[in-house]
């Protein structure tokens, strides 16, 4: 089984770059195994770069983490974060990319849809000067035809409405420098659209294309209706037509009614009094009571987005970290960027074995005070 190579450098060369792969892992321990398998000769091939793996277990109910746990022994490059439950891939994305300490990071999912063997494309384009490498699907071959329609009708309407252009076809499977993950933890977002984020940002940007690979083991996790939910939450985090047009819907239907309006005061003093229509009257009024609930409901969503903003909730909490070295992190568990100080504060571990530390611990300092 490959192991990690020997990257140690001497005071006279210069110090190898550092590439973090960023793994948000959700129910993928049928596929991890696979992943590394195809991963780890792809990392060795690659010369003068160190690598490391931040693996974020994103609440999984599998046996993700101890397939993880397992390959961390392996490969001593692995480091594993474990979130204290699940709290969804554009948390894990954000958490794998604040815990990355590499000179440039590459987020990749474990079910090897996103080649593995792009990698070396993308540190040359990236030593080459591009910030940003994206990697864009050129067949997708592997999804339904609805979820190809609907993703081209997605990028469509979103690069219409929004000032902020998404690439087509281009996922997470991304290089970004340093720089860009510096750009990226100064953003306050806890409802966080990594898409949108990422193309916010800018930075020098270059293209690289494959073909998308069928999953190499499990299912899906994005279903129709989470699709259509992460949708509008891209639409909602980028713009803010969808509100705007309610003013020219309203403007149009007024304008409507007065000429309506005109129109029968016109015939009643030509032709006199008619008797009312019920059916005419009840289909007005039930098409402007749908036109003011989607209404409702366009602003409701983004005061949706206010209302989750303003509380302040961090964005991801982290169980515990087990470190590439082999030693696991007994900190008490951490919150996502951002979080409040009294957040902070309250969050200890129970653990037994820790609790009896700290009582030693304090035992030896009091002893120590009473000394003379």
């Amino acid at each position: 089984m490959p192991r990690a190579t020997d990257t140690r450098h001497t005071p006279d060369t210069p110090r190898a770059p550092l590439v973090s792969l960023v793994v948000p892992c959700h129910n993928e321990a049928p596929a991890l195994d696979a992943f590394y398998r195809a991963i780890a000769p792809v990392l060795e091939s690659v010369p003068h770069v160190r690598f490391e793996i931040v693996c974020v277990n994103d609440g999984s109910t599998d046996d993700t983490l101890d397939v993880l746990l397992a390959l961390r022994r392996r490969d001593g490059r692995i480091r594993v974060v474990d979130f204290t439950r699940n709290f969804g891939k554009e948390a894990a994305l954000s958490a794998g990319i604040d815990e990355a300490i590499g000179d440039a990071v590459i987020p990749i999912d474990a079910d090897l849809q996103d080649p593995p063997g792009l990698i070396p494309v993308m540190i040359e384009r990236w030593r080459n000067g591009a910030e940003v490498v994206l990697a864009k699907r050129t067949n997708r071959a592997s999804d339904s035809v609805a979820k190809r329609v609907a993703a081209g009708l997605y990028y469509r309407v979103h690069n219409r409405l929004s000032e902020v252009k998404l690439p087509e076809n281009v996922g997470d499977f991304r290089l970004i420098d340093r720089r860009v993950v510096t750009a990226l933890k100064q953003l306050p977002e806890r409802r966080r659209f990594m898409k949108g984020l990422f193309a916010w940002v800018g930075f020098h940007t270059e293209i690289v294309e494959y073909v998308r690979e069928p999953r190499s083991a499990g299912q899906s996790k994005f279903s129709g209706w989470r699709l259509w939910n992460f949708a509008l939450e891209g639409i909602t985090s980028f713009s803010t037509v969808p509100l705007r047009c309610w003013t020219y819907i309203g403007i149009s239907l007024a304008l409507a009614s007065l000429a309506y309006g005109s129109y029968i005061t016109l015939r009643t003093i030509i032709h006199g009094i008619d008797v009312p229509g019920y059916a005419s009257l009840l289909v007005g009024i039930l098409f402007l009571g749908g036109i003011q609930l989607v209404g409702i409901g366009v602003i409701g969503e983004y005061v949706g987005r206010i209302y989750y903003e303003s509380k302040g909730r961090p964005l991801y909490l982290v169980r515990r970290r087990y470190q590439a070295s082999g030693k696991v992190s007994h900190l008490p568990a951490r919150l996502g960027a951002r979080a409040p100080r009294h957040l902070h504060e309250s969050l200890t571990l129970t653990r037994r074995d820790t609790s009896r530390t700290d009582a030693i611990k304090t035992s030896r300092a009091a002893r120590s005070v009473r000394q003379p």
